[in-house]
């Protein structure tokens, strides 16, 4: 681990399990919220190309040692309150960074964190700065995280502009949801994002697979990342290799190719139930070079 400052908070972490942050035993550093226990997950991003790992998307669970917890956000958000949610966001992001890049596989990849819907209205301050200023201590390279702003609805147009405009100025690369193609293109052309996150569906692929084409191109003039997220069967999959023919560049992430793990993989691998259909989908060039 070549991050210094990360480094030396490791080795001043309290081993309590009464402490907010405290190691365990496997080096996993987990997390305590009221009366839960939080870890990290991390699901792979890949490129829709030749499955090349690009990043992960972090997720809190409740801590399992077969990382098979639950959603915390699930069992926490109604019961809490907008100031205790912003405050379990920040703490989320601070887990996940801590988590993701104490492992030597991070290195090179770039890491995704959410921001929870609550704060784009609950936080009057500067956006970003006070988690800026964390990853500055910790020497964690601000470049290679990519902060994930929620789906929105039309009224809350002006809020994910005015949140994204400060990430931006602190600094942020920016991915945003789109709840379906035509907002996908809204947003692309509105906000500007890094990165852009829609949801497969088969429609898309079928009666309007010229509009995901549209966007990818547009996407590309604007240097901008289109993720296709749950990507949760195979026959969703398959059907987005076909897209790599074309050269429109994507990325994909969901069940089907990788599940979120606790510990990261061997970049360099790919998924061993996705070969065989890599090697089909590939032409005879690439199948024999």
């Amino acid at each position: 681990m070549t991050y210094t400052g990360l480094r030396h908070y490791l080795n001043s972490l309290p081993t309590q399990t009464t402490s907010q942050l405290f190691p365990g035993k496997d080096g996993r550093i987990s997390a305590r919220f009221f009366n839960a226990r939080l870890s990290s997950v991390f699901q792979p991003i890949r490129s829709g190309e030749d499955l090349s790992l690009l990043a992960y998307e972090a997720f809190v669970r409740s801590f399992s040692v077969n990382d098979q917890g639950l959603s915390i956000w699930k069992l926490l958000e109604h019961a809490s309150s907008d100031d205790e949610s912003v405050e379990l966001d920040r703490l989320c992001r601070l887990l996940h960074a801590i988590n993701f890049f104490r492992q030597a596989t991070a290195d090179n990849l770039d890491l995704y964190l959410s921001v929870h819907n609550r704060l784009l209205t609950a936080v009057a301050g500067n956006h970003g700065a006070a988690f800026q200023r964390v990853l500055a201590r910790l020497d964690i390279p601000q470049k290679r995280i990519v902060l994930q702003l929620p789906a929105i609805v039309p009224s809350q147009r002006w809020a994910i502009t005015h949140v994204a405009d400060n990430y931006r100025r602190n600094g942020f690369r920016l991915a945003l949801h789109a709840q379906n193609i035509e907002q996908a293109f809204d947003l692309l052309e509105r906000v500007q994002p890094d990165v852009l996150k829609l949801t497969f569906e088969q429609s898309l692929a079928d009666k309007n697979a010229w509009l995901f084409e549209d966007l990818l191109r547009q996407a590309a003039r604007q240097s901008c990342l289109i993720i296709l997220r749950k990507v949760d069967q195979l026959t969703v999959f398959e059907k987005l290799r076909e897209f790599s023919d074309y050269r429109l560049a994507f990325a994909m992430q969901g069940n089907a190719i990788d599940i979120a793990r606790s510990h990261l993989i061997n970049p360099e691998g790919t998924p061993s139930h996705l070969r065989q259909q890599t090697d089909s989908n590939a032409s005879p060039r690439q199948a024999c070079c």
